[in-house]
């Protein structure tokens, strides 16, 4: 049995700790917050983009604690934390020198620098620190990712990722670089992770967009890679309009097939293009992704984090190493647009 300790009993917290409910084999013994009311098992007053809304949880087989070191002390194999972006260096730290594996929510850090210290520290205390970049587990993304790396359709040739919310005025820090970082270190950064995964290191990048308090809010990305025959783009950011909370999706070509995808979260009701893979005979293929439940995608997320520990070794979408390049990607992308230049990676 895998024994975990959260950190942080937010919306993400109440999301990992429901996909830990569908996982055999693991159980959270403890919990760590500064709300009384959640460490009481009151988690109503959480609320997020999806998922069910927090209620009432039996904590009477779980330990509460209201700071992390008192929770370091318990015996536990895995930190999963759940904190704020500006509290995940110190967070990790901690768990490290607990002697705890770690799995960190996304991003890993709101610095290149801070990144590598980070995977450094794991590597030295000889613990596995995992990154929850969650986007290669949900259905559409992971089906792109198999049929990528298969080879079935020929080479990857080109693709545009569109991840784009409505300003999250309920997030004060939001805009904060020393505390959460603005859109592309908190939304865009989903998608930096993924073309990483998907297409290697980019190289080179340039981007256009606004920016609010000195950070990016909109942009446009085209990447370069050692591969001239290879193009890669994205767009992310914020609208002021509160009608649209939430879109993404892909268009992916390959040599022999182009894979299509797009969501919208509306105010008057979901819509979107369900995944589809249009092959080089005119046919078009329906891909069945399921019952689209997003957490069943942190399930299997977690899953990989506990196939982990017990193979001493992380899946690369989960490695610390992938994560800080995502971050280094979003940092090129933010220089480019404040310079208005090509940013060399």
């Amino acid at each position: 049995m895998i024994k975990v300790g959260i950190a942080g009993i937010g919306f993400m917290g109440w999301i990992h700790w429901l996909a830990y409910q569908e996982i055999e084999g693991v159980e959270v013994v403890a919990i760590c917050d500064t709300d009384q009311k959640r460490l009481s098992g009151d988690w109503t007053g959480i609320k997020g983009n999806f998922g069910p809304a927090g209620m009432h949880v039996d904590l009477s087989n779980v330990a509460a604690y209201d700071n992390l070191d008192a929770m370091c002390s318990h015996d536990f194999d895995l930190l999963d934390i759940c904190l704020p972006p500006s509290f995940h260096p110190a967070a990790i730290e901690h768990g490290l020198t607990s002697d705890k594996h770690v799995f960190c929510e996304k991003p890993l850090s709101l610095s290149v620098e801070q990144c590598d210290r980070s995977v450094s520290a794991a590597a030295s205390a000889d613990r596995l620190l995992m990154v929850g970049h969650v986007l290669p587990y949900f259905p559409e993304y992971s089906y792109a990712r198999s049929i990528v790396e298969s080879g079935e359709f020929g080479k990857l040739i080109s693709g545009h990722f569109k991840r784009i919310i409505s300003d999250p005025t309920w997030l004060p820090d939001f805009f904060d670089a020393n505390k959460i970082g603005g859109p592309l270190l908190d939304l865009h950064v989903h998608d930096a992770h993924f073309i990483r995964l998907i297409a290697g290191m980019p190289c080179g990048v340039y981007s256009s967009g606004t920016t609010k308090n000195d950070l990016v809010s909109f942009c446009h990305s085209i990447f370069e890679f050692p591969d001239p025959n290879l193009s890669i783009a994205a767009t992310s950011g914020i609208i002021q309009q509160q009608g649209r909370p939430f879109t993404h999706g892909f268009e992916i070509q390959l040599e022999k097939a182009t894979m299509h995808f797009e969501y919208a979260a509306l105010e008057s009701g979901d819509q979107g293009m369900p995944l589809k893979l249009m092959k080089e005979d005119g046919s078009v293929e329906m891909v069945d992704v399921g019952d689209g439940d997003p957490v069943h995608a942190f399930a299997a997320e977690i899953r990989d984090v506990i196939k982990a520990l017990s193979d001493n070794q992380p899946m690369d979408s989960l490695g610390g190493a992938m994560a800080r390049d995502a971050i280094k990607i979003c940092h090129a992308e933010s220089q480019s647009v404040l310079t208005n230049q090509k940013v060399t990676i």
